[in-house]
């Protein structure tokens, strides 16, 4: 008897369940390390935010802390403004960075001697698992909960 080449159904189906097996134990991994690689940048970007805000306070004494990312960011820096600073990129000061959505709250004082920056997971789970904070200690917290101010009972990054 004649054997044809090629292969024949049985081992096809094999090689493919193969396959599916090996991108089941991949895929996982591959969703952890963006999630991780989403968090760490949110970290990055709060504290950018943060030697921004110190930045600000030294170069405009009589305003304090910015009240919004906007004024932190700028196009025109020729040359910069209390509006218009060119301290963090436009990417930033829109409050948009790698699935996470940042906001600048509780400024308050006369001038700005308070501040929160707040990273929130846009969705909760697709891009993170933490909610992050700063406010103007510089300390970086977190929780598993969603946050509308930074305080000193949220747990500190280590």
């Amino acid at each position: 008897m004649r054997r044809s080449k090629g292969f024949s159904l049985i081992e096809l189906l094999i090689v493919v369940a193969i396959i599916l097996i090996i991108a089941a134990i991949g895929v996982p991994s591959l969703l952890r390390s963006r999630i991780a690689a989403a968090e760490s940048s949110a970290v990055e970007s709060i504290r950018t935010v943060n030697t921004a805000q110190i930045a600000y306070s030294s170069a405009y004494p009589t305003v304090g802390y910015a009240a919004n990312l906007a004024d932190l960011g700028g196009m025109n820096c020729a040359p910069p403004t209390s509006n218009s600073a060119c301290l963090i990129d436009n990417t930033l000061a829109a409050g948009q960075k790698t699935g996470y959505t940042l906001t600048l709250t509780n400024v308050t004082g006369t001038p700005n001697s308070a501040y929160n920056v707040i990273a929130n997971p846009n969705p909760w789970g697709y891009w993170g698992m933490r909610y992050f904070c700063s406010s103007e200690d510089a300390v970086v917290r977190y929780s598993i909960n969603a946050m509308a101010t930074c305080d000193g009972t949220i747990s500190a990054l280590q």
